[in-house]
């Protein structure tokens, strides 16, 4: 059957094809106990070991008990909208009208219908590269095409707004950002990242910022939202990383007044709405006691960033800038190989730890690069870098 064209511009995720690798491996004799194999050390997927927060879980079950399992407005729910401005307001000081808030199916229903919304056939639209590998498909798929801009160690792996100012072109629509960045775990400074905002508004663009992690700020330096620069500035953020709600599928966007009826139009023919089970009880997310539960496991996560980047850099895997949110370390690994994809498959078969090759997250130095994901348990880190200790010190 003859599939589109858009298709052809929408590469692989490779990511989930190392996972399925992994998980093969996993189920081979070099896994099983039994035939003296040992478990698979997962450190590839960005998915938190922490799940949904007790109230959010007792929220959950108290609605469906109640039969409060309708479809909601095609923007969310409105208690939840005033809960996000709510949480805005305390957590970073901004003023956002509940208004703007437009909730979504995830964070990547988010990316879908804001570039259908803003992103034509032949636009394009800058991006860092590294950067996730989705946030250009999302381009793609509106027809759009997403410029990889090389954004090394010295640029914190982000964009600045000479870069964005050099490449701006005829067909250049906006810039899509992302702070804290997967796979790097690195931020914008606040300094730069108005200077983009700036930039990109002199110039009638649009400035989309993916705060997915932002929630999970370890330096006061970076952790403010892009939002504070403008009210034509758009964020994208999502209940998955932060709330640790990864399954429940909900995210949301903010949006300057202007672009809410049309994105509320395209959500209603796209998917009428986000799951009312997890918007009724995403509410909890912000009850006191869920957002102390958060800042421990913020506390934890930054623990084990503590504790592993240290550990890869005495294993020759040096992490060039220090992440300073999410819970990704982006290292160096041209002191072992020259393709971390074949890096990769070599540690899963001899040490049994799943790490993310870079091809994913762009050509200019992906084959150099690979990312550790410290979503999981101190215990699983320390037993990973004692593994690899022993593995990369055989040659």
């Amino acid at each position: 059957m003859k599939t589109a064209r858009r298709l052809d511009h929408i590469e692989p995720f490779y990511v989930m094809e190392c996972a399925k690798a992994a998980d093969e491996i996993a189920r081979s004799p070099l896994c099983d106990p039994a035939q003296g194999g040992r478990p698979m050390i997962y450190l590839n997927i960005g998915e938190p070991d922490f799940t949904a927060a007790p109230l959010v879980v007792e929220a959950a079950k108290r609605c469906m008990a109640e039969g409060r399992t309708q479809y909601t407005h095609a923007t969310g729910l409105h208690g939840l909208r005033e809960d996000i401005a709510r949480w805005y307001a305390q957590r970073f000081g901004l003023n956002i009208a509940p208004e703007r808030i437009v909730v979504t199916a995830g964070a990547s229903a988010a990316l879908q219908l804001i570039t259908a919304a803003l992103v034509d056939p032949g636009d394009e639209v800058l991006l860092p590269d590294p950067s996730y590998p989705c946030n250009r498909h999302f381009v793609a798929a509106a027809g759009g095409r997403a410029v990889l801009l090389p954004s090394g160690p010295e640029h914190r792996y982000q964009l600045d707004a000479q870069a964005v100012r050099a490449a701006w072109g005829q067909r250049t629509r906006g810039v899509l950002l992302a702070s804290p960045s997967n796979p790097t775990g690195t931020s914008i400074a606040r300094s730069e990242m108005r200077a983009i905002a700036r930039a990109v508004r002199e110039r009638g663009g649009f400035t989309l910022v993916d705060e997915i992690y932002l929630g999970l700020s370890y330096d006061e330096a970076f952790g403010h939202s892009a939002l504070e620069h403008g009210d034509d500035v758009i964020a994208i953020n999502s209940f998955s990383k932060y709330f640790g709600m990864t399954g429940w599928r909900l995210g949301w966007l903010v949006l300057p007044p202007a672009l809410v009826p049309a994105v509320e139009k395209l959500a209603q023919n796209l998917y009428i709405c986000a799951s009312s089970i997890a918007q009724h009880a995403a509410r909890a997310c912000f009850e006191a006691e869920s957002l102390a539960e958060y800042e421990r496991r913020r506390a934890a996560f930054r623990e084990r960033r503590d504790f592993i980047v240290p550990a890869l850099e005495r294993l020759g895997l040096p992490v060039p800038v220090l992440p300073d949110g999410a819970f990704y370390a982006y290292a160096d690994v041209t002191a072992h190989a020259a393709s971390s994809w074949d890096f990769c498959f070599e540690l899963m078969r001899r040490a049994q730890v799943a790490l993310t090759p870079g091809r994913d997250f762009g050509p200019a130095a992906g084959e150099r690069h690979l990312r550790l994901s410290f979503a999981s348990s101190m215990a699983q880190l320390q037993e990973a870098a004692q593994r690899l200790e022993q593995t990369l010190r055989k040659g």
